[in-house]
């Protein structure tokens, strides 16, 4: 198979010169100009022929076109219309891409029904699966990752770059300051691993910060039922809503004062949500279902 060459920068810069745009911050396009880790991001993900792949935030289109000759089915999601339309002028033509304009998300907890209905009526085909593979624009990585570990099991494997501090909190442990919801939820979901450590250097416009490299398998047993995730996400996160208060304080407000007295003789309602573990979060969560 004829792998494309990765864009560089002077040839990102010359198309978006050819579009007549320029890169905008806010919509976070900082693009990978490092070739290495372009590759190392679409080997990590090991594509297959079946394979439907979600993008977000494909620009200029130099990971989609290292995408398009390994899988089925390619759903790129483009917020900037000039992008949009030299996306679908230069890659179109390919006839496995899905190119879809707008937001990937239609608000902060749901992903944008275009995007969704795209990943239900695409379905991989001999073995493949749903993956997103992307190098994803800061501002829309927590709610991108989140609704689709938390509303889209079909997605089996998330492999991307992100901001680096948003990576940490992913993979931090309990006890420290970027340990909470983020990290509960990918941890109790998935299986992470932290592919590379991306300098500022290896895009263009150069962020301020440094990203990191994680790929993500959603788990085939998660520690509860499938349709039980949205509540254990919003136990989580209601109980971090109140971070500096004790458990007490913190679960009165996430369930009420009733469930918390039936709590007391089974749990330490003395600690701070930050210091439970994964599995401890597990367990709190089953004694809250409990009747």
């Amino acid at each position: 198979m004829d792998v494309p060459q990765v864009q560089t920068k002077r040839q990102i810069a010359a198309l978006l010169e050819q579009a007549g745009i320029r890169p905008q911050r806010r919509f976070g396009q900082h693009f990978l100009v490092d070739g290495n880790l372009m590759r190392r991001l679409v080997d990590c993900a090991e594509l297959q022929p079946g394979d439907v792949v979600l993008e977000v935030g494909p620009g200029t289109g130099g990971l989609t076109e290292l995408l398009l000759p390994r899988v089925g089915r390619v759903v790129a999601v483009e917020i900037a219309p000039a992008l949009r339309a030299l996306l679908a002028e230069r890659l179109g033509p390919a006839g496995n891409l899905t190119l879809i304009g707008g937001d990937v998300l239609a608000s902060k907890h749901r992903l944008c029904p275009e995007v969704v209905q795209a990943l239900a009526e695409q379905a991989p085909a001999g073995g493949g699966s749903r993956k997103l593979v992307a190098n994803l624009p800061y501002q829309v990585a927590t709610p991108v990752v989140m609704n689709l570990l938390i509303d889209h099991p079909q997605v089996q494997q998330l492999c991307f770059t992100v901001q680096a501090e948003l990576g940490e909190r992913m993979l931090a442990d309990p006890g420290g300051k970027t340990y909470g919801p983020l990290s509960i939820i990918v941890q109790s979901l998935c299986q992470v691993e932290t592919v590379a450590r991306v300098p500022a250097s290896a895009f263009w416009p150069r962020p301020k910060v440094e990203s990191l490299m994680l790929r993500l398998d959603v788990k085939e047993c998660p520690f509860a039922e499938r349709a039980e995730v949205a509540a254990f996400a919003a136990l989580v996160r209601a109980t971090f809503d109140h971070r500096r208060k004790r458990l007490r304080s913190a679960l009165e407000y996430a369930v009420g004062p009733a469930t918390v007295a039936r709590l007391a003789d089974r749990i330490d309602l003395s600690r701070r949500p930050e210091s439970l573990s994964v599995e401890e979060w597990h367990g709190l969560f089953r004694l809250t279902q409990a009747p």
